[in-house]
């Protein structure tokens, strides 16, 4: 892909890495003090609450609710649309409480499965899910590589989970009664450190790498191929987390660690809707 293909699609962001979209359309996303962001629509943006920390990933609710990945306080943070209320939403499971809680990605039944990417080269990480009465254990430990970004499959019956120091991406079975099946790996990419994806109908996905400035498509079968490269780090700054937007969802807006930018350009086949569960206030 030309880099004339790829625009900005809000700017005046604080290094946003997390970006999501709720059930009305509206994109949203985080800043590295800890700022939300609405976009209601292309090139508008409005500031509407801080957690004071740093915003990595980013789910919401039924209600737009966002619930935010904040390790600087330890915790995924719950936001109300409208009032700009901030409340910790968990910290992880009593005994093994979040260290780097990464990304959190929801099921249709309410369960928010959430990388906690531990430290940097310890290859301690694990995912955590988080039941929709809050309380939270761990899912499974088998991504320990820096677990980060993750999407539910095509046909929400696994998680995608990144290991950015895989580096790769592995598919891990969502069983009938819950549980973490046996890993398995879909593909990996050396020479990176990947991000985000974000999924689409095909079963394929993009894959944003913060190292090199680098944007992959895997395909449903696990053959990645280089999508858009910026070697000069000024369209494609560090790009991390994904997501799908648009009426047909084949806008695919991406965040830029190092710029203060979404970026976002049009594919040929349309994303997987994400899940809004209606939870308990």
């Amino acid at each position: 892909m030309d880099l004339d293909e790829i625009r900005s699609y809000v700017d005046g962001l604080d290094h946003p890495e997390g970006v999501s979209v709720g059930i009305d359309g509206v994109v949203w996303a985080g800043g590295e003090l800890g700022q939300l962001y609405r976009i209601p629509e292309e090139g508008r943006l409005e500031e509407v609450a801080t957690t004071g920390g740093f915003l990595l990933g980013l789910a919401l609710d039924a209600d737009s609710r966002v619930y935010a990945c904040d390790p600087k306080n330890g915790a995924v943070m719950r936001i109300e649309p409208d009032t700009g209320h901030v409340e910790v939403y968990s910290r992880g499971p009593a005994e093994t409480p979040f260290r780097q809680p990464n990304f959190p990605a929801f099921d249709d039944n309410g369960r928010l499965y959430v990388t906690d990417s531990g430290g940097w080269k310890a290859d301690d990480g694990h995912v955590v899910v988080i039941e929709p009465d809050g309380t939270s254990q761990v899912w499974t430990d088998q991504p320990r590589r820096f677990p980060n970004g993750c999407a539910l499959s095509a046909g929400g019956d696994a998680l995608l989970v990144i290991e950015s120091l895989r580096p790769g991406v592995s598919r891990i079975p969502i069983e009938p009664d819950g549980r973490a099946g046996t890993a398995e790996t879909v593909v990996e990419l050396p020479g990176s450190v990947p991000d985000g994806l974000a999924v689409d109908e095909t079963g394929g996905f993009y894959v944003a790498c913060y190292r090199p400035d680098r944007i992959y498509y895997v395909d449903s079968g696990g053959c990645a191929d280089i999508v858009a490269e910026d070697w000069q780090g000024t369209v494609l700054a560090a790009p991390t987390n994904a997501v799908f937007t648009g009426p047909d969802r084949r806008t695919l807006v991406i965040g830029t660690l190092g710029r203060w930018t979404l970026c976002a350009f049009e594919t040929p086949v349309s994303g997987v809707p994400l899940r809004y569960p209606r939870l308990p206030h």
